[in-house]
């Protein structure tokens, strides 16, 4: 299963939800981070380890990617970023490849954090779920009815005090809402404290499970 979790636009909180996501499953699982913020969210820091930038970089063959992998929990290897890799080049295909083939391997699953905007048209093509995380505001709304991508389904971000019914949201945007993810303040000191992989609320972890 190769989930690819993105948003129409920045602060929709697609690092957190990618994180939850891939925490959430029950087999091994591969986070890759395309947008600089994985390590940082799951409590690893920053140090001078190579990350997926220099592959980009690189011509270095797909399996590579394998070595820049880092534990994060038992079942769960993180390929960091740091920072958001430009979303125009010419390795997408071979990082496409690489998603398949680690998608293949036995029981495991994939999660690709690829930030704010349309995700590249390589990994869109190969992923079994393309979420796009939002919060219900008219902004998000406009900006995700603009991208010529249309994703597989959607994360709801849910804040009470919008207007914004999930049928509307769905209807406008032209797929269905997969999950919805409270605003739980716990979510966000787990998150500030680096705490994420030990501290998530269950219930949103449970909210999670099931939209991929």
């Amino acid at each position: 299963m190769i989930t690819l979790c993105w948003g129409a636009k920045g602060g929709s909180g697609v690092t957190t939800v990618a994180a939850m996501s891939a925490l959430a499953r029950r087999r091994p699982t591969l986070l890759i981070d395309l947008d600089g913020d994985a390590a940082l969210a799951l409590g690893l820091g920053s140090d001078e380890a190579p990350t997926i930038d220099d592959w980009f970089a690189s011509d270095a063959p797909a399996d590579r990617l394998s070595r820049l992998a880092r534990s994060v929990a038992t079942d769960l290897r993180l390929i960091p970023a740091r920072g958001r890799v430009p979303r125009q080049g010419p390795r997408w295909s071979d990082l496409a490849d690489f998603l398949v083939g680690a998608d293949h391997h036995v029981e495991h699953d994939v999660v690709v954090d690829a930030g704010a905007g349309p995700p590249p048209p390589e990994l869109h093509e190969v992923a079994t779920a393309s979420l796009l995380v939002m919060r219900p505001c008219y902004l998000t709304l406009i900006h995700a009815q603009r991208l010529a991508v249309r994703p597989h389904g959607i994360v709801l971000v849910e804040e009470p005090w919008r207007s914004f019914r999930h049928e509307d949201i769905a209807s406008a945007i032209g797929a269905p809402i997969v999950a919805t993810v409270s605003l739980d303040p716990k979510i966000a000191r787990a998150v500030d404290s680096g705490l994420a992989v030990s501290r998530l609320p269950a219930g949103c972890v449970r909210q999670l499970r099931g939209a991929a």
